[in-house]
């Protein structure tokens, strides 16, 4: 089977795939600190995140979310199927991702359905960032919008 460019049609159920490890650094959290304009210390003081319970910087949960596409795409699955994410749900902040963290994706489709657009069907997906002790960093359910190899789409 093709695993790559998957079609609607090819995505098995209950089927993990795994990203490859990306390392968290510290300019990493800041450059998401200027990209969006958080710079609250739990991400830019060590010694602030330490008073706070934590070993060290801590990246933002939406910095894991984020991360957690990026690594997911880098899969490319979808690289010339997909057409848009539909959302995500369910979002949990596990664990705080830290700086010095080696992380990666897990994911299963979970669900699918035909969409109501002829040639679209819609994929539900468990999505774990997973740290490199083997932990589930962040948690969520995203769907995603996939085109169908025909313009009616089939199961």
């Amino acid at each position: 089977m093709n695993t790559t460019g998957l079609y609607y049609e090819d995505v098995v159920l209950d089927e993990d795939r795994k990203s490859a490890t990306r390392p968290v650094t510290p300019a990493d959290i800041r450059a998401f600190c200027e990209l969006t304009e958080d710079f609250h210390p739990l991400h830019t003081d060590a010694a602030y995140a330490q008073s706070r319970g934590f070993p060290g910087l801590i990246a933002h949960g939406l910095y894991g979310l984020a991360l957690m596409e990026g690594l997911k795409t880098s899969l490319k699955l979808y690289e010339n199927t997909s057409i848009a994410s539909l959302g995500w749900d369910q979002v949990r902040f596990i664990l705080p991702l830290l700086a010095g963290d080696v992380v990666h994706v897990v994911f299963r489709v979970t669900g699918k359905r035909l969409s109501s657009r002829a040639g679209r069907g819609v994929l539900t997906e468990d999505v774990r960032l997973v740290n490199q002790r083997g932990e589930i960093v962040i948690q969520a359910q995203h769907a995603a919008l996939v085109l169908t190899r025909g313009p009616a789409g089939s199961d």
